[in-house]
């Protein structure tokens, strides 16, 4: 149900006091509890008790596997290398590639979804009405009407504003489009609807954050993007740093069983069921999106650019036949959809997880479970870095077993989540006591604000957004998880563990050389106490004595409603 015309003017006066409001509200779940009690009689009348459909028909659907007669197929079995020292294929090895570059990672899923001749399956945490997310649902529409069985999954909280885009999409012949867990309050930004989803805000506050690209059950990308213009280099005046992998064989298999374990699961609604109200006649939305997707020209990288590890193109790789991929034992970590979440390894297998790995998630504790086999080195990546007290006793292990542990996360000049930063900033100092180097990421200014100097974001601010984790050099995680703990209570998230030297070596060496160099370092002050953050600039070292880029108002302000924000929801 919409929000009346009659709330408009309303709403749009209070904005500023909602923006403040939704934080608490997603944020601490005791207050929004508080909150609701109060705020229910105001939401009944202003929000007409918006509820989603009851009785809602699903028609379940799963990966295809007769895709052999693919092009995309064929292409994955070549691609695939043979381990070292062995002859025969070995079921239980992946091909493996890493996307560090924006343009690439963008250029690999318009590829692989004009490649495909089948299935595209595609799950986003957000799909954003803009150049790159038009594009991308362009080439959607475009496999179907090539007979491709289309299949996207979007989480809701911020799909609301694109309601005439999706319906659009919706309204062609082989394409269907599912949200998940729906508010149920359509119009307005996140932030009112959640405000007026005050009376569910139990459920409403579990969000599918999953990144997830597979096209004919045969190539799969995952890894931290979304589909918006700052997740690909295309952005001003911010973009994100960020990472996915490409992968062929067995682990796409395991990547595929998590789609469908969403798609058919009960927290995944039918578009039509949802916007059922709203929906114009299917020519006309189909004409809608004709106009929407109209003029966009054909997102294609020069074919001899090379990306920050040194590789060119997916799109001109496939055009030769051969995908260049590093065989790689893959472990495939996927969160439940509702209850206690589960593991699948590359062979597909889900089995349940619980016992003695306590409330976090599954994609969580295979993070925690991989820190504490470091015993050289462990290299921790992640734009929202909140620790919990397993997480933290994980890397004191590594430490007190010999290893190296560093962590590299945005600075409060470079974050778009303060609040979050405050979080973390609790945390600095028993980090460094227990033997933690702390990198925090550098505003504009400072070289190397992407992976790569290719990338077309130079200029812009570059926020780190890659989850990443090395350890000793061998295994690696990459995926949509947060090191924080909203990640590990309350989204679902996932990710992969690669058992790969090669690989792990390739992260380990561009965090180091690109990452490490571009951020400042924060230590204690050895003699007038607290923290200090240092850098180098003009091969001279300076040393400041208070959070970078940042005025005492606004220090203030964030440390301050940190202190009323419940941990688990940062």
């Amino acid at each position: 149900m919409n929000t009346p015309k009659s709330f408009a003017a309303l709403r749009a006066a209070w904005k500023p006091l909602a923006c403040r409001f939704c934080i608490f509200a997603l944020h601490h779940a005791v207050l929004a509890r508080a909150l609701c009690a109060a705020a229910m009689v105001a939401v009944s009348l202003l929000a007409g008790c918006a509820a989603l459909p009851d009785n809602v028909h699903r028609v379940a659907s799963q990966a295809r596997t007769d895709v052999g007669d693919s092009a995309l197929a064929r292409i994955a079995a070549a691609s695939l290398p043979e381990p070292d020292g062995a002859t025969p294929e070995i079921p239980d090895v992946s091909g493996v590639r890493l996307l560090p570059d924006g343009d690439q990672a963008l250029d690999a899923r318009i590829a692989l979804t004009q490649a495909a001749r089948h299935t595209v399956d595609a799950q986003y945490y957000v799909v954003t009405n803009d150049t790159s997310g038009r594009q991308f649902l362009r080439e959607l529409r475009d496999a179907a009407r090539r007979g491709v069985r289309v299949r996207l999954l979007v989480d809701d909280l911020y799909a609301g504003g694109d309601d005439e885009m999706l319906a659009g999409l919706a309204a062609h012949a082989n394409v269907e489009v599912r949200l998940f867990n729906p508010l149920p309050v359509r119009s307005g930004g996140p932030r009112t609807r959640v405000l007026l989803s005050l009376h569910e805000i139990g459920r409403v506050n579990r969000r599918m954050h999953n990144k997830l690209f597979i096209a004919d059950n045969s190539f799969a990308i995952t890894g931290g993007r979304n589909i918006a213009d700052e997740y690909f280099g295309r952005s001003k005046p911010a973009n994100f740093i960020d990472m996915d992998a490409l992968l062929a064989g067995p682990a796409v298999r395991a990547l595929s069983a998590s789609f469908d374990a969403f798609w058919n699961g009960p927290m995944s609604y039918p578009f039509e069921a949802i916007a059922a109200g709203d929906r114009p006649a299917p020519a006309h939305a189909r004409e809608r999106f004709a106009a929407l997707v109209h003029g966009l020209g054909r997102f294609m990288p020069p074919a001899n650019e090379r990306d920050a590890l040194g590789r060119g193109p997916v799109g001109a790789q496939l055009a030769r036949g051969r995908v260049e991929l590093v065989s790689a034992k893959v472990r495939v970590v996927a969160d439940a959809v509702v209850q206690g979440p589960f593991a699948s390894d590359a062979s597909g297998s889900v089995e349940e997880a619980g016992g003695p790995q306590g409330r976090e998630s599954a994609v969580m504790a295979a993070n925690l479970d991989l820190f504490r086999t470091a015993r050289s080195e462990a290299l921790v990546v992640s734009p929202y870095f909140v620790p919990m007290p397993r997480m933290i006793e994980a890397l004191a292990h590594a430490s007190r077993e010999g290893a190296s542990v560093s962590v590299v996360t945005n600075s409060l000049a470079t974050t778009d989540e303060p609040l979050v930063h405050y979080g973390y900033a609790r945390y600095r100092s028993a980090l460094l006591k227990m033997g933690a180097t702390l990198y925090e990421l550098m505003p504009t200014g400072e070289p190397h604000t992407a992976w790569s100097d290719t990338e077309s974001d130079r200029g812009s601010l570059g926020r780190l957004h890659a989850k990443l984790a090395v350890v000793d050099r061998r295994w690696f995680y990459v995926g949509s998880m947060n090191m924080d703990r909203r990640s590990a209570h309350c989204n679902t998230e996932l990710g992969l563990i690669v058992d790969s030297p090669t690989l792990a070596g390739e992260l380990a060496d561009l965090i180091q050389r690109v990452r490490m160099p571009a951020s400042f370092t924060v230590s204690e002050a050895p003699l007038r106490g607290g923290l200090q953050w240092s850098f180098l600039r003009d091969g001279r070292r300076w040393v400041l004595h208070r959070e970078p880029e940042s005025n005492w108002a606004q220090r203030l302000r964030w440390s301050l409603l940190s202190l009323v924000v419940d941990e688990d929801f940062l």
